[in-house]
């Protein structure tokens, strides 16, 4: 019975295009890689400033409903009310730039502020309107002003959000409207029971549109970041990727390591057996490498049959270990001969190569060790300090050359 659920569970998911690792990463944003969550993070930056624009404009032009509405001193309390909000969403909208080292840290809290705002005015509003001395109409404007927080949660439907991050931050609307019911005249639910649902639906619905905004981002960044034959990262998105990394080891302190792999006598592959087992032999040996490689570590394709496993927080001193993982997992696959793939391969450290200033110098220096390493006999690991270890070798230690 189990077993069934499963299956209709998992087939259901199928049909919408999503899997279970996905559904997952849309409930929470733990596990999402760090291209899509400064992608995310970028278009909620960019939806803020755009949205706390238009409200900068909007606010201030609903003073005019006050004047005509409410008596000249509550209208001239409203009004400098909105323009206080007015400048909140002017320092929203600002232009800034996205944070290299905290992107998704930065865009929560912006969110976070510009979602504050309506429910803030809210509140404040409740202290300049009296209501029981309000008219027909100042009352109607007044019920207005009471939807604000429901409007925050239903404006949380615009951003690319996982269910989790939608929930979080409905809580001080959610809070505020609550609040708002209990002090006034006690929570009833046959009266305010229509209220409730009506802002649950909306939380409901900001949840599903988030999601499905960053189901579909997540898909389109994945096809463009990623190589179509191998699946592993694009070079494009790997020098995103380093450069990033780079950056944050600086600052840090922490290493910051890049093997480079070059595939041992690739061209006979394809000249002996064609393209397609070349390609076979590319796909292997970058199902092997993941096998190996850590969950926070990048793997992209740098051209042909060459490969760069970008490795944070990876002293080089470290990579011989994960070599004789490598090598006890069934090492690179198999040729189409059968015997064993091979790779030459290069090492650099931020931390052991100190003179290296960038990242293109670091992969640089680990080309040019690969490239010794090649010369030197292939199927070999050359490391800083010029120490290198032969994989074929049952010695798991690096020798100096």
């Amino acid at each position: 019975m189990v077993k069934t659920v499963r299956r209709l569970i998992a087939g259901g998911l199928v049909s919408f295009g999503v899997t279970g690792e996905q559904l997952l990463n849309l409930l929470s944003p733990i596990g999402h890689s760090s291209h899509i969550r400064r992608h995310a993070a970028a278009v909620t930056l960019s939806r803020v400033r755009f949205i706390s624009a238009l409200f900068a404009v909007l606010v201030p032009a609903w003073s005019v409903v006050d004047i005509v509405v409410f008596d000249l001193p509550e209208a001239m309390a409203l009004i400098a009310l909105r323009l206080a909000a007015a400048g909140a969403f002017v320092a929203l909208a600002w232009p800034r730039e996205l944070s290299s080292t905290h992107p998704s840290l930065q865009a929560a809290v912006l969110l976070a502020l510009m979602l504050l705002v309506p429910p803030v005015f809210y509140l404040l509003s409740l202290q300049i309107i009296d209501p029981a001395g309000l008219t027909g109409t100042q009352a109607l404007v007044a019920q207005l002003y009471a939807f604000m927080p429901t409007i925050v949660l239903g404006g949380l439907a615009v951003f690319p959000l996982t269910a989790l991050e939608v929930f979080v931050f409905s809580l001080p609307a959610l809070a505020i409207g609550l609040g708002s019911i209990v002090t006034d005249h006690g929570l009833s639910l046959q009266t305010d029971g229509p209220a409730l649902w009506f802002m649950a639906m909306m939380m409901g619905l900001a949840m599903f549109s988030g999601m499905s905004q960053l189901h579909y981002m997540a898909t389109l960044v994945n096809k463009a970041m990623t190589d179509p034959l191998t699946g592993a990262y694009t070079r494009r998105s790997g020098a995103e990727a380093l450069d990033l990394m780079f950056r944050l080891a600086t600052l840090s302190g922490k290493p910051l390591t890049v093997a480079f792999f070059d595939l041992d006598h690739f061209k006979a592959i394809n000249d002996t057996y064609g393209h397609e087992a070349g390609d076979k032999a590319l796909q292997t040996l970058v199902e092997s490498l993941r096998t190996t490689l850590r969950r926070g570590d990048i793997l992209a394709r740098w051209g042909g049959e060459e490969f760069i496993a970008i490795l944070p927080d990876m002293p080089a001193d470290a990579v011989p270990a994960l070599l004789t993982r490598l090598r006890a997992n069934n090492g690179l696959g198999l040729r189409p001969e059968g015997t064993a793939l091979t790779a030459s391969i290069g090492v650099a450290e931020t931390i052991c190569d100190s003179d290296v200033m960038d990242w293109p110098a670091l992969v640089e220096l680990a080309d040019r060790r690969m490239y010794d390493a090649k010369r030197g006999g292939r199927d070999r690991a050359l490391l800083p300090g010029e120490k290198v270890m032969i994989l074929g070798e049952p010695a798991a230690n690096p020798v100096p050359a």
